[in-house]
């Protein structure tokens, strides 16, 4: 189960998105997450993009909380395709991306 709600992983699409013009606030956002919260989202990106199956997700945010070398946000912007893979990864999961990035707009 994911330990971040889907309204703060609604607002890090969108944050992504802006990138690079609104890089400080996904950096103070993402910087400002619990780390539970942070491995579910890296989790969630690995999903998205093929690196778990969604079956997997406990093992994918164990391995996030394992292997946590750099600062989340940095590691998350090292992904050319971060809104995409965390959209495919809610897919993935069964839940609606665009429904909650609707209710932030």
């Amino acid at each position: 189960m994911l330990k971040i709600s889907t309204d703060k992983i609604a607002e890090v699409i969108i944050l992504a998105r802006d990138m690079p013009r609104g890089e400080r606030e996904f950096d103070a956002f993402v910087s400002n997450l619990r780390d539970e919260e942070k491995f579910s989202l890296v989790a969630l990106m690995w999903i998205g993009r093929g690196s778990f199956e969604p079956e997997e997700l406990e093992e994918a945010i164990d391995t996030a909380a394992s292997e946590a070398t750099t600062p989340t946000q940095t590691y998350l912007k090292g992904s050319p395709h971060l809104a995409d893979h965390l959209e495919n990864g809610l897919d993935a999961l069964g839940i609606s991306a665009s429904d909650a990035e609707d209710d932030l707009y």
